[in-house]
């Protein structure tokens, strides 16, 4: 399935799942964004964290929409992506 399609399905329990995780403004990036994702394709989640927020929460986060949409799932925090690449990602990330 395409990352695309199982977003669109579970949109509103991918946002009510992030919260819970103390992480919040979940924003997709990449192919998925783009329109351009396969059924080859992961779903890239840009998160922002709240306070006290840890490694646990993103792995946490990660297994939890991997075994929901049953598709690879990469969550990432602004602070975790690479500088050349985070003015294009944070441009093209769009709300959950």
């Amino acid at each position: 399935m395409r990352p695309s399609v199982a977003l669109e399905r579970h949109r509103a329990t991918v946002r009510r799942v992030s919260s819970r995780y103390r992480l919040t403004n979940p924003r997709v990036f990449g192919s998925t964004a783009r329109g351009s994702d396969t059924v080859h394709s992961d779903l890239d989640l840009l998160v922002d964290p709240l306070p006290r927020e840890t490694l646990f929460d993103l792995g946490g986060l990660q297994e939890e929409l991997e075994s929901l949409l049953e598709i690879r799932v990469d969550v990432r925090t602004p602070g975790d992506l690479p500088e050349a690449v985070r003015p294009r990602v944070l441009a093209e990330a769009k709300p959950v």
